[in-house]
């Protein structure tokens, strides 16, 4: 009778990427459940803090180079141009009172959880360009990134954030890509949470 083969066998990569789309659904509407209290509260302060929507609305770039709009809890003046964050740190501050905060903390983002429940994002994935970044929209193509989902967190973010040059990004983006697993996207939302903690840069 032959041995049985009791050692774990890897996943195949189909099987790797239904299982992200999954845990993706899964945690989002989990967490849409668990922190529909505190959403609630932040967009009663958004209102109080400033006059405008308490959602804020913008065109990036998604898979495959297909246009989407981004959810986030606005955290700037109305009127303000749609601008990469190293461009807008050049300008006198748009950024509201309440707004401030939800930077720092990264809660403007929670409204992206609507964005991976509808399939235009991932948890994890590289951060969407602005419609308007065509230079590095075209480099991302060039490298093969834009054949993954766009994410709310990802290996450039945890590796320096706003705070790297396109080409940095982009190469980080690149890595990503080309050694994706699964377990990778675990490793990168534990260390998600110590960079927002730390309060470093921004997504």
């Amino acid at each position: 009778m032959p041995t049985q083969n009791l050692e774990p066998r890897a996943l195949s990569m189909p099987s790797q990427i239904g299982l992200k789309r999954a845990t993706d659904l899964a945690c989002c509407l989990l967490a849409c459940l668990a922190l529909a209290p505190i959403m609630l509260v932040l967009a009663i302060a958004i209102k109080l803090d400033s006059p405008g929507p308490v959602l804020f609305c913008q065109k990036r770039v998604g898979r495959f180079g297909k246009f989407f709009q981004i959810f986030k809890f606005r955290t700037m003046f109305i009127g303000t141009p749609d601008l990469p964050t190293d461009e807008m740190l050049k300008r006198p501050s748009p950024v509201t009172k309440v707004g401030k905060f939800l930077r720092k903390t990264s809660l403007d983002e929670l409204p992206q959880l609507f964005n991976v429940i509808a399939g235009q994002m991932s948890i994890v994935g590289p951060r969407p360009a602005l419609y308007n970044q065509t230079e590095l929209t075209a480099k991302r193509e060039a490298c093969g990134v834009l054949r993954f989902p766009p994410g709310i967190t990802g290996w450039a973010q945890i590796n320096g954030r706003d705070e790297l040059p396109d080409d940095r990004k982009v190469e980080l983006d690149k890595w990503y890509c080309d050694n994706w697993h699964y377990f990778l996207d675990w490793k990168i939302v534990w260390h998600t949470f110590r960079e927002v903690g730390i309060g470093r840069g921004a997504f």
